[in-house]
C-alpha cells in the first residue's frame, strides 16, 4: 500500500501532519507493507529564489492582521505542534522559496534517502531555526544524510529535478489539492490537512480492507451467540 503526502518544508502543519502519520502507522497492523512518499508542494512559488524575510510581518501583512495577533495565532500552533512532541519557534523563523529544497529531495529519493533528509529539513527549519532556501544551508544537511556533497551540489547547480518538483505540483492539483499536508492512499482515498492519527488510521484500515478483501466460502454448521444447535 503507498501514502503519498504533499507537502512543503516550510509548512507548520505539513510537520504536525507527518508526525500524525507516524502515529497513525504506529498503531496499523500492517505497517510495514506500506510505502509513504513524500512528494513536493510549494506554498508559495512566486517569492524570489535567493531572497528571505521574516516570516511573523508578512504573514501579518498577508492576512491583514496586527503583528501581535499573528504572534498569538503562532502561539496556538505551536502548543499544537508541541502535543506532536515538536518545538516550533514560528516568530523567529524566515521565509523563502522552496524549489531547491524539494530538488533536493527528488535527488534524495533516487539513493533511497527520501524520508531521512524530509525529517532533516523539516527539524532544521522549525526546531533549530536553519535556513533551507540556498545550496550553502542544504548541502550539509544532505551530507547529514548521507547523501555525497559533491551530487548535492551538481544537482542544485543543474536543476535537473525542477521539472520533478513541477509535475509533482501538478499531480496535486489534479487530484484536489489546494494546500497541504495533502495525503493520498493508493491514488483513491484523500485526506486534506493534518488530519487527527485516528482519522488517517482509519483512511489506512479501509484502503487495506479495499486491497485485501476478506474471500469466505458457504457457510457450515456452526453456533450463533450463545446458543448451538445439535
Amino acid at each position: 500500500m503507498r501514502v503519498e503526502v504533499w507537502s512543503d518544508v516550510v509548512c507548520p502543519w505539513c510537520y504536525v501532519g507527518k508526525r500524525r502519520l507516524e502515529t497513525a502507522l504506529e498503531r496499523f497492523p500492517h505497517r510495514d507493507q506500506v510505502e509513504v512518499v513524500w512528494r513536493s508542494f510549494q506554498l508559495d512559488p512566486t517569492v524570489p529564489e535567493g531572497e528571505t524575510h521574516p516570516t511573523l510581518p508578512a504573514l501579518a501583512a498577508k492576512y491583514g492582521v496586527p503583528v501581535e495577533q499573528m504572534r498569538e495565532n503562532m502561539r496556538g500552533l505551536e502548543e499544537t505542534a508541541a502535543a506532536e512532541g515538536l518545538e516550533y519557534h514560528l516568530a523567529d523563523g524566515v521565509s523563502g522559496n522552496t524549489l531547491l529544497a524539494h530538488e533536493l529531495l527528488h535527488l534524495a529519493a533516487e539513493h533511497g534517502k527520501r524520508n531521512e533528509l524530509k525529517e532533516r529539513l523539516l527539524h532544521a527549519y522549525f526546531e533549530e531555526q536553519r535556513s533551507v532556501f540556498d545550496v550553502e544551508s542544504l548541502v550539509p544537511l544532505a551530507v547529514e544524510v548521507g547523501l555525497d556533497e559533491a551530487e548535492v551540489r551538481e544537482a542544485l547547480t543543474d536543476r535537473r529535478f525542477r521539472g520533478a518538483v513541477s509535475e509533482d505540483s501538478a499531480t496535486a492539483i489534479e487530484l484536489g489539492a489546494r494546500g497541504v499536508p495533502f495525503f493520498v492512499v493508493d491514488r483513491k482515498y484523500g485526506a486534506a490537512g493534518a488530519q487527527p492519527a485516528e482519522q488517517l488510521l482509519q483512511i489506512l484500515e479501509r484502503a487495506w480492507a479495499d486491497a485485501n478483501p476478506l474471500i469466505t466460502v458457504p457457510a457450515a454448521d456452526g453456533c450463533t451467540d450463545d446458543t448451538c444447535a445439535v
